[in-house]
């Protein structure tokens, strides 16, 4: 008798920049890692805008240097995590938009992968409890956006970009979609058994986080734990998620 090929559980993360992955959703990659997703992390910019605040050499040269960097240490934390692959989109890090290209871009690697599950950034700021600079770097917005609408219609939707279809990349509908850093979180993941490699991927981005980490894994439990508490669970990450019916 012969069986069917079991399809393979298939999750796309887009998000702007290294480490933000690490940052908003490295412990619930690693477990879904371990439980047999394949996992392909898109990384929209190129990442050469990283460097120090006060910088005087920001020509071409410096912006290659660091865009090198930034995506060897991207690599060495996917590969902590158990992640299958990392795609670079190269977008110019600092001015990144919710293009079409970027869309078209986004809804490639969606169909490439026929990816079951897309994880993306918040498209809306947050102002509660207070609003976190950082977290809403223009850039964080702009690819929420593309991607959220990479994932409808067009990823499902032959209509959509037909230059794909050409391309071999026939529609592909996404099952769920999780939300990081979004006002309504409904969904949680407890992370105790990857907090460890969470820390670990963060320390791969020694370019942006600095060799000592001590403090920075101190404010990472802690960010955990309070999430956690919210849901009853020891340490967890919090994602809006919605089911793409």
């Amino acid at each position: 008798m012969q069986h069917s090929p079991v399809e393979p559980r298939t999750a796309l993360v887009v998000v702007a920049h290294p480490d933000d992955a690490e940052f908003s959703c490295g412990g619930t990659l690693a477990a879904w890692a371990a439980e047999g997703w394949e996992i392909t992390l898109v990384i929209c910019t190129d990442g050469s805008g990283g460097g120090p605040d006060d910088a005087t050499d920001v020509g071409p040269a410096a912006r290659r240097r660091i865009s090198d960097i930034r995506k060897a240490e991207q690599q060495a934390a996917a590969r902590v995590l158990g992640l299958k692959e990392v795609i670079f989109l190269d977008y110019p890090d600092g001015m990144l938009q919710p293009t079409l290209e970027l869309r078209r871009d986004i809804v490639r690697q969606i169909r490439r992968i026929r990816a079951q599950r897309v994880v993306c950034q918040s498209p809306d700021r947050v102002w509660t409890p207070q609003y976190s600079i950082p977290r809403f770097h223009p850039d964080h917005l702009a690819a929420a956006n593309a991607t959220l609408a990479a994932v409808y219609p067009a990823a499902q939707n032959s209509w959509d970009f037909p230059e794909l279809l050409a391309e071999g990349y026939p529609p592909s509908k996404v099952r769920e979609v999780f939300v990081t850093g979004a006002p309504v979180l409904n969904f949680v993941v407890d992370i105790s058994a990857t907090i460890e490699q969470k820390l670990a991927a963060l320390r791969c981005h020694v370019s942006q986080l600095g060799i000592d980490q001590t403090q920075l894994a101190e404010m990472v439990r802690q960010w955990a734990a309070e999430r956690g508490r919210e849901f009853g669970l020891p340490l967890a990450e919090a994602f809006h998620r919605v089911e793409n019916t």
